[in-house]
């Protein structure tokens, strides 16, 4: 079911060098900042994922212009390279330290939260002004940020004050001292520059969530893709992992227990990779420590008997197309083709990511660590809707996977979704 492809992993590995080279070093150092002050600003740029926001597909890097459609609209990405007509070249460290921390322009003015400052917030001050001369060392690109399209009356910013009210607590991450350093370190980076919860946190109808909710997982808006819950173990609750095999997926993208694809394929290449080793151990036992306890077995959505027949017409389809790379048995061959038997994302709630790999296929990132990754081949043209959901329902199922089965119609619904 999965297959090397040498030619998307090598183009992606050429972008990859090519965006290295774009990004540093910094093509000119701000007086006001050492040489050490904005490499450190790099890093932690590149800790924050800055650049797949604020670059749009084939744009100038940081110049903005990105198209981040919303429930409410389309938002567009701002310019932050240090153009001083059109980006941030004429603010000051206390001006970024004000977008970073309090979610408001330098004039006072307030940002949509599609800018991460819920986690962002909990940035200290000398990591907001290391970044701030990170991007007044690199290149300005004149690019004017293009205004929003958003519905009424999401136009309107000062609905913003009441967002705020429900969903935003300001204040910088305060340490936990019955904790280690190392345990300190990854929650925050998980929880602040990493903004994980943006996307493993639920959201509401008003695109807020809440502190009592977070890294409980949902389906990204307007993506069509499930970012599972990371205190779960039913999900991606990683209490189950090992520290090496946690630290492999975030850094190489793909582990002995599975491999990243979708959105979260994008945050391993643009910036989980760049990342010491350190860190991506303190990550990983940070997000191994708030792993809770299993929850009920999620309920069948399918009737019995449609299930069975589902299952036994997806035994068919699985030993025909995917038992050469994942096995007879769902056993795979770690971790150039992922095991299915027993993998949690498999078997979340959630069908949504399992049915999305049948129809559209996908790589990992190609990464220092495993520059040439195994892809699977998509399925949409070869499989019917039924076939689609019933070799889901079997993998979901069989081998003792606790997972439920899925109908065609969930099938359906989702050849149409973006590929991103």
């Amino acid at each position: 079911m999965m297959r090397r492809n040498p030619i998307k992993p090598a183009l992606a590995a050429a972008s990859l060098i090519a965006l290295m080279a774009t990004l540093g070093p910094a093509s000119a150092q701000s007086p006001q900042a050492s040489a050490d002050v904005v490499k450190k600003g790099e890093y932690l740029a590149r800790a924050g994922d800055c650049v797949a926001c604020h670059t749009a597909p084939e744009g100038k890097v940081f110049a903005g212009g990105r198209a981040m459609p919303t429930p409410f609209g389309t938002l567009y990405t701002s310019n932050i390279t240090p153009d001083p007509e059109t980006g941030i070249g004429r603010w000051s460290a206390d001006d970024f330290y004000m977008t970073m921390h309090h979610g408001r322009f330098p004039d006072g003015g307030l940002l949509y939260p599609a800018m991460p400052f819920g986690s962002y917030t909990k940035v200290t001050r000398e990591d907001s002004d290391a970044i701030f001369s990170y991007l007044k060392a690199i290149a300005p690109v004149h690019q004017a940020n293009r205004p929003h399209e958003l519905d009424f009356p999401y136009n309107n910013r000062s609905l913003i004050l009441g967002w705020r009210t429900l969903f935003f607590k300001e204040g910088e991450f305060e340490r936990d001292p019955n904790k280690s350093d190392e345990w300190n370190r990854g929650a925050y980076l998980v929880e602040g520059l990493g903004h994980c919860g943006m996307c493993h946190t639920p959201i509401n109808a008003l695109g807020g969530s809440r502190q009592s909710e977070a890294f409980q997982g949902g389906l990204i808006p307007m993506q069509d893709w499930y970012a599972p819950s990371l205190t779960s173990n039913k999900e991606a609750g990683l209490g189950g992992w090992s520290l090496e095999e946690i630290s492999d997926l975030l850094q190489k993208g793909v582990s002995t227990r599975g491999a990243v694809y979708g959105p979260m394929a994008e945050v391993v290449f643009n910036s989980l990779q760049y990342m010491t080793d350190d860190d991506i151990r303190a990550m990983a036992v940070y997000l191994k420590s708030i792993a809770q306890d299993e929850p009920a077995t999620p309920r069948p959505s399918v009737a019995t008997s449609e299930a069975s027949l589902l299952i036994s017409l997806g035994k068919t389809v699985y030993d025909k197309q995917c038992a050469s790379c994942h096995g007879a048995a769902g056993e795979g061959k770690p971790p150039d083709y992922p095991p299915l038997a027993g993998n949690q994302s498999i078997q979340m709630e959630s069908a949504v990511n399992g049915i999305r790999m049948v129809l559209n296929g996908g790589y990992p990132p190609a990464t220092y660590k495993n520059p040439m990754p195994h892809g699977m081949p998509p399925f949409a043209v070869n499989l019917s809707d039924d076939e689609v959901a019933a070799v889901v329902s079997y993998i979901r199922t069989a081998w003792g996977n606790r997972g439920t089965p899925v109908s065609a119609a969930d099938a359906n619904k989702l050849r149409s979704a973006p590929l991103q």
